[in-house]
């Protein structure tokens, strides 16, 4: 009879911690929240573009994501980086770390985009100019990038990643988009 006794007591007890321990990990992952809100720190200082996101944790390894890009300066461009004047940007991204949504990252990308698009140019001797061919353009370009993602106990994060895409539908844009991002925010 003791030793049932005693099984049964070292059984709940070893029950008992296992529990204490997976609520203890699924209440730091619910006191972090689910949402984070975050600024491209890196276009705002060097540019003066103001990048937002919004991201929704789907699952442990798992996130979607919301970016609206406004470039306020349409005629102070950076090497052809930034032809876009708005976007709007909804992005997957997949974690291979064994992490709370955080750590190494894959993601794809659809990206609605417009601007001002410089195809070329020509001389025109009767002027004395060169005269640039530009044009207003909206496309869609889908691409896929690479990221890591950092976040302290605090949720305050750092993503940074880097992606590239190809815009599909028009002839008067550019033809490849790059995103670098060097973001600042927090989990909520």
């Amino acid at each position: 009879m003791k030793f049932l006794l005693t099984c049964l007591l070292l059984a709940a007890t070893s029950l008992g911690f296992s529990q204490t321990n997976d609520s203890i990990s699924n209440a730091n992952s619910r006191k972090l929240g689910k949402q984070e809100l975050s600024l491209n720190a890196f276009n705002l200082v060097a540019f003066g573009i103001v990048d937002i996101t919004y991201e929704r944790i789907i699952s442990e390894n798992s996130t979607w994501a919301i970016e609206a890009f406004y470039h306020p300066s349409k005629d102070d461009y950076f090497n052809d980086a930034y032809y876009k004047e708005l976007s709007l940007t909804g992005k997957y991204k997949h974690f291979f770390s064994s992490k709370y949504a955080r750590g190494f990252y894959v993601h794809g990308f659809g990206m609605l985009s417009n601007g001002e698009y410089e195809d070329g140019y020509y001389y025109d001797a009767g002027i004395d100019e060169y005269i640039y061919d530009n044009y207003d353009y909206t496309d869609f370009a889908i691409g896929f990038g690479l990221g890591g993602k950092f976040v302290s106990k605090g949720g305050f994060l750092l993503d940074l990643s880097g992606g590239i895409g190809r815009n599909l539908f028009s002839d008067q844009s550019p033809t490849i988009v790059g995103q670098f991002m060097v973001n600042l925010g927090y989990r909520f």
